[in-house]
Parts: structure tokens; sequence; C-alpha cells
């Protein structure tokens, strides 16, 4: 037995262990950002903190200015930073962690499938032939810091593989969000500024081949990018992504450009931009919510779509993944496990907010949706932890009472 737990701490790369540990904190950070601000939007200030997000913040050079809110300065800008270290966390699982290689994607590639299409698909028919046909896609995604931040609340109750396994999934459920924001959330494109973008993006893979080791220079093509995006029209903070994959991974090496870049980001991403996220999509007053409804179609949706789809979609396919061999359970990993993980994967969060920003103009369905997911997110993290909870409390009584008596 202690062969084998030694067997799978050699598997698991001391920079996911890392990852996995810095995440518990930032997610728990997160909640209390997410907590924090929900009430202060319900005080007595809480219009004026509402308020405080929309004052106009900028830039100048000479004639030329940039003059943005402060919620567009953490959603479009913030958030780029977000993506670009979501794009080297994804790069370096695909090179050497646990997305390396076929036998061990299997399982987290097929979850993440199944999470994505079967919320997808809840949403779709309970919005049919409605306006709110358009935010599909809220519910399709798992917060990593969030999810990690429960289970860190587990300690071993859980096994490391599991936390290992979940981290996976919600990498390739990350990379599935990207895809579906640059699909189907780009609006109308400026040519000019596309083919820019193209000139720009040619520049990058120079430097990738070229091996350039300093990061500066991808992060000054970067800006450039990204200016590039919002005046085509594809949504800016898709250059974080593309950036992050052109930056050169040197495998056996903690000093190259990708590991040193995200070592920089996660701090600052984690305890900063998510938190400052947050904090802003979270202000909302609940007395202009009146209307809300949890059995309307948009918070219906929401809400089924994150307790019931992605609880099945990525239990189900998982299931079926290995029943068909096509994928095999972790090392002391077991379907309890497995179950509580699915229902933890229905927190959205982050990432559904930031969907569901795309998805709508409407301001009344904005705030609805966003409560809706912090509804659904709260609740799939209470029952999630529950569940856990409970399914491993006899397993560590039994194991504690068999090394009483067996001396």
């Amino acid at each position: 037995m202690k062969n084998k737990v030694i067997g799978i701490s050699k598997n698991i790369t001391q920079s996911f262990r890392d990852f996995i540990h810095s995440n518990q904190f930032s997610g728990i950070l997160l909640i209390f950002s997410a907590v924090v601000s929900l009430f202060f939007s319900n005080t007595i200030l809480g219009h004026k903190y509402v308020e405080f997000w929309h004052i106009d913040v900028g830039i100048s050079f000479g004639n030329l200015s940039f003059n943005k809110p402060i919620e567009f300065w953490i959603n479009e800008i913030g958030m780029s930073f977000f993506f670009l270290l979501v794009g080297l966390e994804i790069k370096r699982e695909l090179f050497i962690g646990e997305l390396n290689s076929v036998s061990k994607a299997a399982l987290p590639i097929a979850a993440a499938i199944g999470g994505m299409l079967v919320p997808a698909l809840i949403y779709s028919l309970v919005n049919l032939n409605e306006p709110t046909i358009g935010g599909w896609a809220i519910p399709t995604a798992t917060d990593i810091a969030f999810a990690l931040g429960i289970l860190a609340l587990l300690g071993s109750r859980v096994p490391m593989a599991i936390k290992v396994f979940l981290t996976a999934l919600a990498v390739v459920d990350d990379l599935g969000a990207v895809l579906i924001i640059a699909v189907f959330y780009t609006k109308e494109i400026l040519i000019e500024y596309l083919v820019y973008s193209a000139i720009v993006f040619v520049l990058l893979i120079v430097f990738n081949i070229t091996k350039v080791k300093r990061n500066t220079p991808f992060l000054i093509l970067g800006v450039f990018l990204w200016y590039c995006f919002y005046k085509t029209g594809i949504h800016p903070t898709l250059s974080g992504v593309i950036v992050a994959f052109c930056i050169p991974m040197l495998k056996g090496s903690s000093a190259s450009p990708l590991r040193r870049l995200e070592n920089i980001l996660h701090t600052p991403v984690t305890l900063l931009i998510m938190p400052l996220f947050a904090l802003v999509n979270c202000a909302m007053e609940l007395s202009s919510n009146s209307n809300f409804y949890l059995f309307d179609h948009l918070e219906l949706g929401i809400f089924l779509g994150l307790m019931i789809g992605k609880p099945l979609g990525i239990f189900v396919v998982s299931f079926l993944a290995t029943k068909f061999k096509l994928a095999t359970l972790p090392q002391e990993v077991n379907w309890k496990h497995m179950f509580g993980v699915s229902i933890l994967g229905g927190i959205g969060f982050t990432m559904s907010i930031f969907i569901c920003n795309l998805s709508f103009t409407n301001l009344e369905y904005i705030n609805h949706g966003k409560l809706s997911i912090f509804i659904s997110s709260a609740v799939a993290a209470i029952l999630g932890l529950l569940f856990l909870y409970f399914s491993t409390f006899k397993t560590t009584e039994i194991s504690v009472n068999t090394e009483e008596t067996n001396p």
C-alpha cells in the first residue's frame, strides 16, 4: 500500500502540486470577495458601491486618450492576464503535466466534454425559443480555483489523485470555454484590424520558432494583439491565450520562458485580478433584482445546467469511458470520489460570469444570470463538500480502527 502511494506521488509533478495548493487559497479568497461584494452592494451605501465600478479611468499620450470604466479595466484588461495564465497552464500540462499522454488525458478530457455538452443541452432545452437562448454556454464552465478551494477544506479525506483529476478537468474545461468564446461570441469583424492581428501573430510565431527566451517581446506584441482584437471585434481577452501558446516551453528547464512567466503571473492573477473580478461582478443590488425567480427560463436554465447537467455529464461520461476501456480511474480514487467531484464541477463562477457578460446586452438578464450563477455555485459547493465529507467518513473511521487493532 505504501509503495502504491509513493508511486502516485512520483507521477504527480511538483509544479502540479504547487499549482493545486496555490489555487486552494485563491479559491477561498475568491469566495470571500464574492460574499463581501454582494454584502456591500446591499448596504445603505450599496448604490454608491455599484456606481464606483462604473467610474471612468483613463490614460493619455499627448492627444491620444483611452478612458474606460473601472469595470472595463478589470473585465477586459485584467482578465486578459487571467487568460494568459490559463493559456500557460494549458500548454504546460500538454507538454509535461497531466495531459501530456493519451492515458493521462483520456479521463479528464472525456469528463470535461460531458461536463460541457450536457449543461449546454439542458440550458438550451429550458430556454428554447426564448430571448435568453444566447446564454447556452454559461453553465458549461467549472471554476478551478473555487472548486479546489472547497476540496482544500476536506484535507486528507480525499486523495491527491482526485485533486489532480479535478485540476486537469478544469484545464480542459477552460480550453473549451476559450474556444466557445472565440467561435460563438465574436461579433462583427473589421477586416483591417484582422490583418494587423495576423501580422502580430506571425511575429509571435517567429519569436517562438527562434526560441526567444525573454518574455518582454512577447508581452509587447501581446499588447498590440489585444488592441487589434479589441478593434477587430474578437474578444480581446483571447489575445492572452494566443500569446501563451507562442511562448517557448523548454522541456526539463525550470528557467524556460513559459515557466518564468507563469510563476510571475500566478500571484497577481490569483490574489488580485480574480478577487477584483469577483468584487466587480458580484456588485448587485438585490432589491433591483426583486423580479428574480429561480423558475424563470434564464435562472432555471443556469441552475439546472450547473446543478444537474455538470454532475450528470462529468460522472456518466467518465463511467462510460472506463466501462468501454477508453480510460481508467486514477489509483486511490473510487466512484464516490468521482461523483463528489462531479458535483463540485457545478461551481461555474468566474468563467460562467465572464460568459454571462458576453451573452447579453440586457442588464437585467446579466444581473439575473450572475445571481443564478452565484446561487448555483454556492449550492454545488455545499452539496459537493457534504457528499465527499460523509462518503469518506466511514472509510476514514475504518482505517483508524484498523490501525488501532493491528499493532
